[in-house]
This record gives C-alpha cells, sequence and structure tokens, in this order.
C-alpha cells in the first residue's frame, strides 16, 4: 500500500522515519524504558503468537532461529550448525516475483564466484512461494540452502527476525550471525566481480540504477554534480563523507539506525528522471533531502557546496528546523 502523503505532520513523519515503515498496515514493538526497537514485524508476531506465549518478542541470535534442518536441492539435508564460521545470505525471495527472478540468476553466479575464491560463504533461501510444489521448482535452479517449505514457523520467524516488507531481500551476515548488510541484492547487482565481498556499507553511494531502490526506504541527502566526470564525483563524495561517518557512527553507538543515507548523484538518464520527478531545479550542485516515500523534499540552493553548509543543512534536518516542499 502507498504511503500517505505526511508533509504536514512533522512528529508522524519522524515516527514514520525513525522506523523505517515502508508500508501499512505496520506494527512495531519497542522497548519503553530504551526506545529501541524489539520487532519489527508486529503483524507475523500476532499471527504466529496470539496467546503471546513468547512475549516480549525480542530478537534472538540468527543462529537459534534458524536451528534446525536445511535442505539441498538435491533433497539432502544439512544441519544448520553447518553455517558456522561462515559469512551467510539470507536469501528471501519466491519464484512468482519478477524482481525475485532476475536476482536469483546474478545471485547464482556471484555464489559460485565467491566459492571458487575460497571464501566462506553459504546462502540460506527462506521462501515466500504459495505452494510446495512452486518452492521445488524454484529452489531447484538454487545451488544453495534452504529453509523447508513445510517449516512455516522457522521461514516466518527469520521474516519476523529482519523484519521483511518485500521481496527479493538479501541479507548478508557475518561469521557471528551480526548483519553486515541489508542491502545484499543492490551489492550483488553493482558489484558482478563480487570484489568487494562481503560488502560493508559505505558511507556514501554513487547514484545508479541499481541501488535507487534504496530512496524509497527513508530521507536520503542527494548531492547533484553537474558532470559525468568521476573526479567530479569522488571529490563530492569526499567532501559529505566526513559528515556521513559522524551521523552513522553516532546512531551506530545508540544501537540505532542511521535517519539518512547519503548519495552523490551525477548526470545520467535515471539523475535527470529524479530531478523531474521530484521536481528538482536544474541547478549544480545541488544539495537535497529527498523523502520519497513521503513525498517531502528538502533544497539547498547555493553556488558552492562547503562542508559546513552540509553539516548545517543535516543538523537543521534532524533537529526538525527545516520546512519540507511536497514532491
Amino acid at each position: 500500500m502507498e504511503r500517505p502523503d505526511l508533509t504536514g505532520q512533522s512528529n508522524t513523519l519522524k515516527l514514520w522515519n525513525k522506523y523505517r515503515v515502508s508500508n501499512i498496515p505496520s506494527l512495531i514493538f519497542i522497548d519503553a524504558a530504551t526506545g529501541k526497537v524489539v520487532c519489527r514485524n508486529g503483524l507475523l508476531v500476532i499471527r504466529d503468537d496470539p496467546e503471546g506465549l513468547e512475549f516480549p518478542w525480542g530478537p534472538k541470535p540468527f543462529s537459534e532461529v534458524v536451528a534446525g534442518p536445511l535442505l539441498r536441492n538435491n533433497g539432502q539435508s544439512v544441519d544448520s550448525a553447518s553455517l558456522e564460521g561462515s559469512h551467510v545470505g539470507v536469501y528471501f525471495s519466491a519464484h512468482w516475483c519478477p524482481p525475485c527472478r532476475s536476482l536469483t540468476r546474478v545471485l547464482v553466479e556471484s555464489y559460485r564466484k565467491i566459492k571458487e575464491a575460497g571464501q566462506k560463504f553459504e546462502i540460506v533461501f527462506v521462501s515466500a512461494d504459495r505452494s510446495e510444489d512452486s518452492f521445488k521448482q524454484y529452489f531447484s535452479e538454487m545451488p544453495w540452502l534452504a529453509v523447508p517449505y513445510s517449516d512455516e514457523a522457522r521461514r516466518s520467524r527469520l521474516n519476523r527476525l529482519y523484519g521483511i516488507q518485500g521481496i527479493p531481500t538479501l541479507i548478508v551476515l557475518d561469521p557471528k550471525g551480526d548483519v553486515i548488510t541489508r542491502q545484499g541484492r543492490v551489492e550483488v547487482l553493482n558489484d558482478i566481480e563480487c570484489r568487494e565481498f562481503p560488502w560493508h556499507p559505505k558511507p556514501v553511494l554513487e547514484l545508479t540504477d541499481s541501488n535507487a531502490v534504496q530512496l524509497n526506504e527513508g530521507p536520503c541527502l542527494v548531492l547533484f554534480v553537474d558532470s559525468e566526470d568521476d573526479g567530479e564525483s569522488e571529490a563530492a563524495k569526499q567532501l559529505i563523507q566526513p559528515i556521513a561517518e559522524k551521523i552513522i557512527a553516532k546512531y551506530k553507538a545508540k544501537d540505532e539506525e542511521a535517519p539518512l543515507l547519503f548519495f552523490v548523484a551525477g548526470v545520467d538518464d535515471m539523475t535527470d528522471s529524479l530531478r523531474d520527478y521530484t521536481n528538482l531545479p536544474e541547478a549544480a550542485p545541488l544539495l537535497t533531502i529527498l523523502d520519497m516515500s513521503a513525498r517531502a523534499k528538502y533544497v539547498m540552493d547555493v553556488e558552492e557546496i562547503t562542508p559546513e553548509i552540509v553539516e548545517a543543512f543535516v543538523s537543521d534536518f534532524l533537529a526538525d528546523k527545516l520546512k519540507p516542499e511536497p514532491i
């Protein structure tokens, strides 16, 4: 369902952004004492545990949630303990979903390249197929492991653990089971040769066709530059990177997600389409914060972008001092 226009409701908008809500209905449980998220997928919780036997539904380690037999597509069963010491991709996908099938074809090649390079890496497929026959047909294309389709409770618990709101989603874990990135889909498509595996997040990204989907996840600072020259884009990234790193570190220390993603956008058809869609001026450089799902934008149109201007712009946004314009 489309997210409502919240440009005139600042407190509500802040809650949507804080908890990265992208569709409704959405039910999120938080710890009232700390404000930290206990569970992002409360609708699944009340469906799976209507009696509240697992209350307060706090997060559990991946190793505990995934525990049990896993399958290979030849029918062989493997214990989940075999994942210990490996990076793991948790792949939420389904055969009925065309973007999922497209990603799976790329992911199969990525998986083979990573394994051939000697990396300890495994993928666990968590199906959202609508029947076991569809699951079997789809899984036959995959060289990795899967949670048995019949184990609906375990599939649901993994969805709950990571607050899955859409597919395909690929979450990459380190050998301890901690999340490296929730953007495995974007990373796989951007790094076909897998040179940057296991894809630790970068503070600032260059906006591309494949990562533009992240613009829908919450507020994004986008610095538009008027050049196809990689050198200018790199200089723009270096300009905002210290500010991005500071924001990310501040919220990581509180065990919270950063309230902004950071991008640099050059000159290409996708960037032109984004400017047209958001009705941005043609000026460059142009400093913006775009909240696509709330249909809100904040624009700083000045002749020269300096670190001081970026930092003040970000600080004012986080302090709710900027007035949003509608997209």
